[in-house]
Order: structure tokens, then C-alpha cells, then sequence
């Protein structure tokens, strides 16, 4: 990528509803309204995981210098609600990390970073939940098709 700030992904509609997505590294997945049956992600699961994968990336890469874990997983939670102008938007977002170390030293090094490595990752570092807590501006565009 030309520009390393800029971040990317396209869509491309391969049925009613549903989209395979793709990044500049060639990246694919399948996505949709959940409607179909299907296993797709809707776009609310994709951003539910997008803040669980970014905490859960910032948190595993501090504490993972001082032990492996043993177990590790994120939960991430919304409550789908229409707002006082009725639109949908989630309210009560939570990230859970439930994360275990091995006994010994540098388990007790890496439990004791654990709940530092999460507000770090809250107050600065995980770019998907400072941008949806900041409540950054969308800007919806329609554009004539590519020839």
C-alpha cells in the first residue's frame, strides 16, 4: 500500500444481501445479513469481533512477553437498539477477556500485566473501540460504477 495509513476493504455483492470482502492483501470472507441460513458474519458480528480481535491482539502481544497463555478468549457483547431518533445502532458494548497463565514466575508476571494490557488497550492503543467511542464521522458516498 502506498499510503501504510490508509486502510481498505471492497465488497462485491455475490447475492441479495450478501458480500465477499476483501483487503489489499488478498483477504477474503463472506458476509451478508444473516438472513440466508448461511454462516456468513453479518456486518454487527464483524464489528463485534473487530473490537474483541484488536483488544484481544493489544492484550496478547503485552502479555505473551512474559508467559504463553494457556487458554485465551474474548467476548464481545452488544445490545442491537433503536435509539431516540429510530435508528439501529448497539448500546452496552463489553469486551470480556478471560485469559489464563501457567504457574510459575512468569505466569505471575503475566496475569499481573493483565489487566494493565487492557486499559491500555482501551485508552490508546485498539483503533476499532477508540473510533467507536469517539464516535467518529461516516461519510456515505454514491460514486458512478468503474468502467
Amino acid at each position: 500500500m502506498a499510503d501504510d495509513k490508509l486502510r481498505s476493504v471492497s465488497l462485491r455483492r455475490t447475492g441479495l444481501g450478501q458480500y465477499e470482502v476483501r483487503n489489499a492483501r488478498g483477504g477474503t470472507i463472506t458476509i451478508g445479513a444473516g438472513d440466508s441460513g448461511g454462516a456468513e458474519f453479518t456486518p454487527v458480528e464483524l464489528l463485534l469481533a473487530a473490537l474483541g480481535g484488536c483488544t484481544g491482539a493489544d492484550v496478547d502481544y503485552i502479555t505473551s512477553k512474559r508467559a504463553e497463555p494457556d487458554s485465551f478468549v474474548v467476548q464481545v457483547t452488544g445490545e442491537k437498539i433503536k435509539d431516540e431518533a429510530g435508528g439501529n445502532r448497539l448500546a452496552s458494548l463489553v469486551i470480556e477477556l478471560s485469559v489464563a497463565f501457567p504457574e510459575g514466575a512468569a505466569g505471575d508476571a503475566a496475569r499481573e500485566m493483565l489487566p494493565r494490557a487492557a486499559r491500555m488497550s482501551h485508552d490508546r492503543l485498539c483503533t476499532v473501540s477508540r473510533t467507536v467511542e469517539l464516535g467518529t464521522p461516516v461519510d456515505t458516498r454514491v460514486t458512478p460504477p468503474a468502467e
